[in-house]
């Protein structure tokens, strides 16, 4: 089952239960999806279906981020409940342990006549990582898997 199949389900789910919150938010994330289809003109993959809700969920915390500084706490709190139901639907995303061996197996994987990649080649390291995250079905915050990289790179 898709994830856009899941959510149609959910959908159903939630007009049956009248939970209006579940609901908008449902019809909100199969519109992107819809849009997001209508604009290719095929199918969509379930990569493809992963990265629009990764877009929602980015949205929702930078939204979070917004409403708690301007002193909005009862929107940051309704934009964070949206980010819980979005990220159902996503495969669990890798913890820190398992993404710091991803960049140090991709760091090891450059290394060229004994020679550590450095700082200057963070871009390369990046896209080797991001692919390998990919292959693998895992799913990483970006600013994460960032920060790990400099870390491992400045050793």
């Amino acid at each position: 089952m898709t994830i856009g199949e899941k959510i149609q389900t959910d959908i159903v789910v939630a007009m049956k239960a009248k939970d209006e919150h579940k609901l908008t938010t449902l019809r909100m994330v199969k519109s992107a999806l819809r849009n997001k289809e209508i604009d290719k003109r095929e199918k969509l993959t379930d990569a493809e279906e992963s990265q629009i809700l990764t877009t929602l969920i980015k949205q929702r915390k930078e939204s979070v981020e917004s409403f708690t500084k301007g002193g909005r706490p009862e929107l940051a709190a309704k934009e964070q409940t949206e980010i819980g139901m979005i990220e159902a639907y996503l495969p669990q995303a890798a913890g820190e342990d398992v993404i710091r061996g991803v960049v140090t197996g991709a760091i090891d994987s450059l290394v060229v006549d004994g020679k550590r990649p450095g700082p200057k080649e963070m871009g390369a390291v990046m896209k080797a990582v991001q692919q390998t995250i990919a292959s693998e079905g895992l799913r990483a915050d970006g600013r994460l898997v960032s920060e790990i990289v400099k870390a491992e790179l400045a050793k």
